[in-house]
């Protein structure tokens, strides 16, 4: 096969696997890097906008014979037991990464994928051609995409910015059965951080928090920290107290970055949150994640082959396509997550919300997107 038509995808999250199945579809023929053998938990929210919805059906991915939860209830809860709930006009689902990434992986191995389970040690570009070190040894491909999720070592050894800026948050997940309403994501605020628990699958419910690290520091151990923090919200205190924890431990993340990213670099192609991420507080990282794989996708398709390749093109389609799409909603996601992890300023943004409820609809539209 033609060295055009090879490409390497770094990750194999919801970015690179969408990107996996849309190029080797168009007659590419793609390779995914992915350190951990699927299924496996990742930190996540586990909430998918609706917008993602149609694109999904059209890859032919049985997405309800998974059964995921339909959620289009929103509700915002202050330490001093004060709650807000809205509609969601376009809602979404919950469905767990275990789950859901299985089943794109399946997808793309069907198409004809190779996955190879090891890191990506290093990229460099040279000769027109990437050169991809991994634990097995040295690999070649004329596109390189990077896809590998919020924080890799491979970020310092590009020597991406952010990576030098010390991130303030750690991610915390659990798996969890409680009692809480089928349809309904909800977002509990505490000092430093907040919490979401929407339903996922199989009488599940997915609990991700993100927390400031000086939480963990001050008391020492996660169930500490929730102890004297979270605990300090009587609803957050009511899940973590009355709820069934299905695994022993949670997943945890540290260095959890929402500063602006560079989307191309000496002509490496970022995807998912490798090019941007969302604040958790809004919801719809997965749905980002997947309209990026696909707009990058449709960019290479586009000027990627044999007889029409054209690098630049490449990369200003999709640097202008993305930041239409994407750079106003992450930052506005920025703004509205000021608003929250503090208790004075949670309990303003509740309250104002409660007298002018037609803000939050206006609050809802700012951080999601249109059907693709």
């Amino acid at each position: 096969m033609s060295d055009h038509k090879k490409i390497i995808i770094m990750g194999g999250g919801l970015a690179g696997l969408t990107c996996s199945i849309l190029l080797q579809k168009a007659g590419f023929e793609v390779t995914v890097f992915e350190k951990k053998r699927y299924p496996f938990h990742r930190v996540c929210g586990e909430y998918v906008s609706n917008e993602a919805l149609p694109f999904l059906e059209s890859l032919e991915i049985s997405l309800l014979d998974l059964k995921p939860s339909q959620i289009n209830r929103l509700s915002l809860t202050t330490e001093s037991g004060k709650e807000i709930s809205t509609h969601l006009m376009m809602g979404g689902f919950g469905l767990s990464r275990f789950k859901l990434d299985n089943l794109l992986f399946e997808k793309a191995k069907r198409l004809g994928v190779a996955f190879v389970f090891e890191k990506a040690l290093d990229v460099q570009f040279k000769d027109d051609m990437f050169e991809i070190k991994a634990e097995s040894g040295i690999h070649y491909s004329k596109i390189a995409i990077a896809a590998h999720g919020k924080r890799s070592n491979l970020d310092q050894k590009l020597q991406r910015k952010f990576f030098y800026n010390r991130s303030p948050y750690m991610g915390v997940k659990y798996h969890i059965k409680t009692d809480l309403p089928d349809n309904l994501i909800r977002l509990d605020n505490f000092s430093g951080g907040y919490s979401g628990v929407c339903k996922i699958e199989d009488e599940r419910f997915n609990l991700c928090y993100l927390s400031k690290t000086s939480n963990l520091k001050k008391y020492h151990t996660i169930p500490e920290m929730e102890k004297n923090v979270l605990h300090r919200n009587p609803f957050l205190k009511g899940v973590l107290r009355n709820s069934e924890f299905i695994y022993d431990k949670p997943e945890v993340i540290n260095e959890i970055s929402f500063e602006r990213k560079s989307l191309i670099e000496n002509h490496l192609l970022f995807c998912g949150d490798s090019a941007g991420m969302i604040t958790p507080l809004c919801g719809n990282g997965m749905a980002i994640a997947i309209h990026s794989a696909k707009i990058l996708s449709e960019c290479i398709v586009r000027f990627g082959g044999e007889n029409n390749f054209n690098r630049q093109k490449i990369e200003q389609e999709y640097n202008h396509r993305w930041t239409n799409e994407f750079s106003l909603r992450l930052r506005s996601g920025r703004i509205i997550q000021r608003l929250f992890g503090s208790p004075f300023f949670s309990e303003i943004a509740v309250a104002t919300l409660n007298i002018l409820p037609s803000l939050n609809q206006i609050i809802v539209k700012k951080t999601h997107g249109k059907v693709f």
